[in-house]
């Protein structure tokens, strides 16, 4: 599918911007559209971007084809993202619309079957009968705000078949967060330290779990899969995670999970 020339001829009269510049990967606005490179997974991440615009879920981006260079064309979204994201989160109010966009859209994605012959990230191909394609990077820097209400969700090049609680645990881990107090001072915008144990009920309320039973093993799983994740695509070629690699970024990754199982009394 090619961008249409009526979309070619708008975006070439409106606002150019360079979103990221990274050497294996530069993504621009031009116009209203958001130009973004393919990656093997693209054809099932497209699938599953068109049923959410099939479906009414109003917080994905659209998917309008392939321009002349070969690159994704997805609708831009509005409004604050990125660094801004981690501010968006701090307050109970926040933190609880961002849990509910989680539930939002899992209820949203829950009848997709992806097309036969399509694979993500990971390398698997289809879902289980207790999965959902999880967004697979739901953390506050990759939700959109328009004041304090969250507008989008972005890079969903991470999707993959899981359960429920992958993107679940995922998010609690930034969001709870499994940090310490320097760092949530420093760089995650909060004026003092968080009561974490209050933030992982909340977003599990929220969300609509009946327990937070379980939630802290599960985060330190997931951090544990990450750094596979990291591995698998590095041994892929993959950027940026070689770079990851080769800048020590799974030691650092290790030391999370050291400090998440040595205070997990902050957070049950």
């Amino acid at each position: 599918m090619r961008i249409t020339a009526a979309v070619a001829r708008f975006a070439s009269v409106t606002r150019d911007e360079v979103l990221q510049d990274r050497p294996h990967r530069r993504v621009e606005r031009i116009g209203d559209t958001v130009r973004r490179p393919t990656y093997p997974w693209s054809p099932a991440i497209h699938a599953l971007l068109q049923h959410l615009e099939a479906v009414g879920f109003r917080y994905a981006p659209r998917v309008l084809g392939l321009d002349e260079d070969g690159r994704e064309v997805l609708t831009y979204v509005e409004g604050e993202s990125g660094p801004q994201g981690w501010a968006k989160v701090v307050d109970d109010a926040g933190l609880a619309r961002f849990a509910r966009l989680l539930r939002d859209y899992h209820d949203a994605v829950q009848d997709f079957v992806p097309p036969d012959g399509v694979s993500w990230s990971t390398g698997k191909a289809g879902a289980g009968d207790d999965e959902v394609i999880c967004h697979g990077d739901f953390g506050p820097w990759n939700v959109v705000w328009q004041g304090g209400h969250p507008v989008g969700i972005l890079d969903w090049d991470y999707a993959r078949p899981a359960s429920r609680i992958h993107d679940i645990v995922y998010a609690l881990e930034y969001v709870a967060p499994f940090r310490d107090d320097a760092e949530c001072l420093r760089a995650l915008r909060y004026p003092d330290p968080p009561d974490r144990r209050h933030r992982v009920e909340l977003f599990a309320a929220t969300y609509g779990l009946t327990s937070t039973s379980g939630l802290v093993d599960a985060v330190i799983e997931v951090q544990r899969d990450g750094i596979e994740q990291v591995r698998t695509l590095a041994d892929a070629g993959m950027q940026p995670q070689v770079d990851w690699i080769a800048e020590g970024h799974l030691e650092e990754l290790e030391g999370r999970i050291s400090w998440s199982q040595a205070n997990r009394h902050l957070f049950e």
